[in-house]
């Protein structure tokens, strides 16, 4: 237990060491924050409405980006390098290896919340309730963990430099076309459909949908776990081919 604990402490401090974490996840959601909300909002006719929402926005695409770039491209580092098949000799079980960087990566997702939080409240004086900060920062939690599984998943890539690019690509892709960066309404009929089958709008939507009063909408709900279990699903089967071959 105490090996566990050891291991999720160093798995918090690798991350937040890692530049990729400092600028994709925490300067530039901020950044764009401001500049979408103190900048580009003069045709905006709620501008509160506008705030709050593009503050969950923010805090979705911040998460996201963290659980698929940071966790994607550290698992392949770290096989790259030979860490994770020295793991294998130490006492700490390969499920208990995964799991720490589970917590790790929770627990910065948590100090991402609470960051992108604050820089909205700052900014722009955001008026939510305590409930509405709680259960918005409560979802965008729970909801990323398909996203931590589709990081799982791009680790299985063999190059450092092939899954940095596809990762990078495949966060904006998401991020674009799920209305993270501008409502998906302003977007072309094609985009809107595409976007209802993407985890990265149901992610959005719970959260966009807290801050106007309601609950996330059944279909956020059971999008994204049908997208958890595939991930999972093929990332298991990948790694177990993987370790058989070795």
């Amino acid at each position: 237990m105490r090996g566990l604990a050891m291991q999720c402490k160093v798995e918090i401090i690798r991350i937040m060491r890692n530049p990729y974490y400092v600028f994709w996840s925490l300067f530039m959601p901020i950044v764009f924050y401001f500049i979408f909300t103190r900048i580009f909002n003069s045709s905006i006719d709620n501008e509160q409405e506008w705030q709050a929402h593009y503050l969950m926005s923010m805090t979705t695409f911040s998460v996201m980006g963290s659980a698929i770039m940071t966790l994607g491209i550290r698992l392949v580092e770290e096989r790259a390098q030979g860490w994770s098949l020295f793991m294998r000799i130490t006492p700490l079980s390969n499920s208990a290896y995964f799991f720490a960087k589970m917590v790790g990566q929770t627990a910065i997702h948590i100090l991402s919340i609470i960051v992108i939080f604050t820089a909205g409240g700052i900014i722009n004086s955001i008026s939510l309730s305590p409930l509405e900060w709680l259960l918005s920062g409560v979802w965008i939690l729970l909801a990323s963990a398909p996203f931590l599984a589709l990081g799982v998943l791009f680790g299985t890539m063999k190059r450092v430099d092939t899954v940095s690019g596809v990762t990078n690509l495949t966060y904006m892709l998401l991020a674009i076309s799920g209305g993270m960066w501008m409502p998906i309404e302003v977007m072309p009929n094609l985009i809107q459909k595409m976007a209802l089958w993407l985890p990265s709008y149901h992610f959005g939507n719970g959260a966009w949908q807290i801050v106007r009063g309601n609950v996330p909408e059944l279909s956020n709900i059971l999008v994204l776990t049908a997208y958890l279990v595939v991930f999972m699903l093929l990332s298991t089967y990948i790694r177990r081919k993987q370790e058989a071959a070795v």
